[in-house]
């Protein structure tokens, strides 16, 4: 056994080195190497695509006419376990609410809601029946149903969270629905009757004020879009009196104010000094740092609350997709609602499940060439990919259409080049010194924003399902 083992112990003997090893060699060798790299580098087609506007003094005014149809938006409610109730305020995104401001009529008015609970396909308002209550969606899909001009049921609109309908009850009694709610899911509902607000009225002076005010009104003439009207007359012959007229504007503009995202980067001076060959090291980590702000850019034109694209696009610009999943038809409706599209924007997966859909119809999308890229498209219109777009944990997500330019009426970003130490249009690099300890550091500011010129501009379509697979 002991001569065994000694004969399995020589043959596992290394052979002895014959020549330099690889890594001593390395000491005298040149490495090539890589510029950093950066997975969060994406390809920013809305900053890419977004015609730039110069915007002097950091404010951006759009003017725009004279418009009645104010209050038409989304209400917010708050959930406590299984029970939903409405903020208060939110009741004056409500038309017929909406100059009502007393904080304690309001209130009132929100404890008076009642919860109800709609299963799919249960109907919340049947066409030519009275209108006697406001319905707030709080949560679930509802659509309008009309009958066709065959007898056939189309579906006029899909609505979803916040979305309300039936606000003519509170000032007109002898109101009908001109079409039938149904559930399309599982629906949470907030109902406000007509009895229950004309009972508050009866000892809540500014509600009844407010009211009385409304039926009062004399009718404002305005076009489609809620503008004031401009008269016209077209066809007459003779000596007819030609109408006067003015274009009124709107008295208050909405002003948009130049964002700014900012961080300070330091690098210490030996570094600085030492080790720049063969790359810059403070233009290397200028590069890496200009591209983490301009990331942040792009989701800010996005997400942001004042000015992100999904926070400022028009209610009555917001759809919601007939099954769920994106298909076809809902991005024909998407591009039906403005003239002009210049391209969606939608997250990868977003665009997947689109692409899915298309292939059990057994369409097959165009592509076109942007910059040198071949990008998926419908109806010759490019859908770039955007990985901003948030998805929601229900697997859920958003896609956008919009029109661009200033000359079109479109969606513009906002910048002001020229501003002092600028390396790229509105993006400076300010050197703040050196510190004790030896530390350079250097000021990165962005300065962006984004304005939509008209409501139509803009368009989303919300809740689209990208985890559905059959």
């Amino acid at each position: 056994m002991s001569v065994e083992a000694g004969s399995e112990v020589r043959d596992e003997q290394t052979p002895p080195q014959q020549s330099l090893g690889t890594a001593a060699a390395r000491n005298l060798a040149t490495t090539t190497k890589s510029a950093p790299q950066m997975q969060e580098i994406t390809s920013r087609w809305l900053l890419r695509m977004l015609p730039w506007v110069q915007v002097q003094g950091g404010t951006y005014r759009v003017n725009r006419r004279l418009s009645y149809s104010v209050g038409d938006g989304r209400v917010t409610f708050v959930q406590t376990g299984g029970q939903v109730q409405v903020i208060p305020a939110e009741l004056g995104e409500l038309p017929t609410l909406r100059t009502l401001h007393d904080e304690a009529v309001l209130r009132e008015l929100a404890q008076r809601c009642e919860q109800r609970e709609f299963a799919a396909g249960e109907v919340l308002a049947a066409s030519g029946s009275p209108v006697d209550r406001v319905f707030l969606l709080a949560h679930g899909r509802v659509e309008k149903i009309s009958t066709g001009p065959y007898g056939d049921e189309s579906t006029l609109e899909v609505l979803a969270d916040g979305a309300h309908f039936g606000d003519q009850a509170l000032v007109d009694a002898d109101a009908a629905w001109d079409y039938t709610a149904r559930a399309a899911t599982s629906c949470t509902v907030l109902t406000l009757t007509r009895d229950a607000v004309l009972n508050l009225a009866e000892r809540a002076e500014p509600l009844r004020t407010h009211l009385e005010g409304l039926a009062a009104m004399p009718h404002q003439r305005t076009n489609k879009y809620g503008e004031a009207s401009i008269d016209l007359s077209a066809g007459h012959v003779g000596e007819a009196v030609v109408p006067h007229t003015y274009v009124d504007y709107d008295a208050t503009p909405r002003e948009y104010e130049l964002s700014v995202a900012q961080t300070v980067l330091k690098v210490h001076s030996r570094v600085a000094d030492l080790y720049n060959q063969p790359m810059n090291q403070t233009e290397q980590q200028l590069r890496l740092t200009v591209e983490a702000l301009r990331e942040r850019q792009e989701h800010e034109l996005i997400n942001h609350r004042e000015f992100g694209l999904l926070n400022n696009c028009a209610y009555e610009q917001r759809i919601q997709p007939h099954d769920g999943v994106p298909g076809p038809d809902d991005m024909d409706e998407l591009l039906s609602r403005r003239r002009g599209s210049k391209f969606f924007l939608a997250h990868p997966r977003a665009i997947a499940a689109f692409g899915r859909e298309c292939s059990k119809r057994g369409l097959y999308p165009d592509r076109v060439e942007i910059g040198g890229h071949q990008v998926p498209a419908w109806r010759g219109v490019p859908i770039f990919p955007s990985n901003k777009i948030p998805i929601s944990s229900d697997r859920t997500t958003s896609i956008i259409c919009m029109r661009t330019g200033e000359a079109d009426q479109g969606v513009v970003g906002l910048q002001q080049s020229g501003i002092p130490d600028e390396i790229e249009p509105s993006l400076s690099v300010r050197f703040m010194g050196i510190d004790e300890q030896a530390i350079i550091s250097y000021l990165v500011t962005a300065y962006y924003s984004a304005a939509v010129l008209v409501p139509d501009a803009l368009g989303v379509l919300e809740n689209v399902e990208i985890g559905r697979w059959r």
